[in-house]
């Protein structure tokens, strides 16, 4: 049992190594093109898609003509018209009847052919959405991205910090024993390596949480060894900051897919207001219609007096369906005087819509204009403060250095040591989070000049 054991345990720990050999470093790149293949929400808007296309053919259907066949056998028993002679008699009888209708539309106020029109404009709605989801997904990922590697550069930051310090109390026993400084300063620092130690674990659970998140977000169903590039670094090729923001609008106005949804949704209720319309106007259908029927009960014969001298046998099943069969075909207008309003308020209805329409792509048109000239401001924004925290950092480098020599020599206690530390830590994360804040933002700033997401970042 034990050698199975063991045997169990170097199995785990040899497909353990293989995993780990085996672990990807995903790209931005990858990361979004595997969440439009894989996302939930993009595989829903895609049955949107099939649905309207779907429409899209019953809406073909209406310009074809509409065939049925019928069929029916019956039994009477007791008192019955003979259908030959057309005399009641008590008998049983079985009847076999069968037809065939065939109708089509020849005029229905073009609400056909409007109807086909909106079906198109609904296929066309349905991938602008599809598109949209997309977009969305994709700028989801890119934020979700980002934030994996600033927790992956925070981290670092606090490892580095904490064997700084640890190299700092080593340092400070040493001091200690040499009687240069008080040991109540070891102490101290003994308590700065605990703090730093919890924010190793907090930044190691802040890194955990985002893969996971990201994770999720492609819909990876293996995600415990999920893991992103590192080599990340501000990248503006395209200069979209020199671009004026009223030219990055009107780039938008061409592109961007909330006003084409917003475009074709006022479209669409244009051809609903003309197939409502088209109530008001007569219908013009053709039609035709076959029916025959056989019966199996005998049949009376009579002699030339017209006195019944017998029976005989029905003819057969084909005789009679050719004998009794029949035909019925013509023309039916339908022309409409009232409906109780009904085709008034469709309407009116429909024109409501419509003017909800045109009120929703002028929004949109606002909206963007807003979010264009909000999303520059913001990249501007997050650009000064990067370049500040650059600079700030350098000066906590510089301040730290002098008070690490300080220190050394017992020029400085350590209460002020360890605040010169943490506002060194403090000024290398806002460094971190500025940096991808300011590619965050300028992703933005592109996606609505229509580049590619994944174009910013260099892996």
């Amino acid at each position: 049992m034990k050698k199975i054991n063991y045997i169990s345990v170097a199995f785990v720990f040899l497909i353990g190594l293989a995993s780990q050999a085996q672990t990807k470093a995903w790209t931005l790149e990858e990361c979004v093109r595997y969440a439009v293949k894989n996302n939930i929400s993009i595989k829903n808007t895609e049955l949107d898609t099939l649905s309207a296309t779907i429409d899209k053919r019953g809406a073909l259907g209406n310009f074809l003509p509409s065939a049925n066949l019928n069929a029916s056998h019956s039994w009477n028993i007791g008192l019955n018209q003979d259908i030959t002679t057309g005399l009641l008699r008590n008998q049983t009888t079985q009847q076999t009847g069968v037809g065939a209708n065939v109708g089509v539309d020849i005029y229905k106020g073009l609400r056909n052919q409007n109807t086909m029109r909106r079906a198109k404009l609904s296929i066309v709605a349905s991938k602008y959405q599809l598109v949209k989801m997309q977009e969305d997904i994709a700028l989801n990922v890119a934020n979700a991205f980002l934030q994996v590697l600033f927790n992956k550069e925070n981290l670092k930051v606090q490892k580095e910090q904490l064997a700084i310090n640890e190299k700092q109390y080593n340092r400070s026993e040493e001091l200690v024993k040499a009687g240069s400084i008080p040991r109540g300063d070891l102490l101290d620092v003994k308590a700065t390596v605990a703090t730093n130690k919890q924010n190793v674990i907090n930044a190691e659970n802040n890194l955990l949480i985002s893969k996971l998140s990201l994770a999720q977000l492609l819909q990876l169903k293996e995600f415990w060894d999920f893991d992103v590039v590192d080599d990340t670094n501000i990248n503006d090729e395209n200069n979209i900051m020199s671009i004026k923001p009223i030219d990055i609008y009107a780039k938008a106005k061409e592109s961007r897919t909330e006003l084409k949804i917003a475009q074709t949704n006022l479209e669409i209720a244009e051809k609903d207001v003309a197939i409502a319309k088209g109530g008001y106007q007569p219908t013009l259908t053709a039609f035709y219609g076959f029916n025959s029927r056989v019966s199996y009960a005998d049949v009376i014969a009579f002699n030339d007096a017209g006195q019944p001298i017998g029976t005989k046998s029905a003819d057969s099943f084909g005789t009679q369906l050719n004998d009794n069969k029949g035909q019925n075909f013509g023309l039916q207008l339908n022309v409409p005087i009232f409906n109780g309003w009904s085709v008034r308020n469709n309407v009116d209805r429909s024109k409501v819509t419509l003017e909800k329409s045109k009120i929703a792509l002028e929004k949109e048109d606002l909206d963007l204009q807003r979010n264009v000239y909000t999303a520059f401001t913001d990249a501007k924004g997050a650009m000064n403060a990067h370049e500040s925290s650059i600079v700030a950092l350098e000066a906590r480098e510089g301040a730290y250095n002098y008070a690490k020599e300080k220190y050394a020599v017992g020029l400085m206690n350590s209460f002020d040591f360890n605040q010169s530390q943490t506002l060194l830590t403090n000024a290398q994360s806002e460094v971190i989070r500025t940096k991808y804040d300011y590619i965050f933002k300028i992703k933005i700033l592109e996606f609505y000049f229509g580049i590619p997401i994944d174009q910013i970042m260099k892996q």
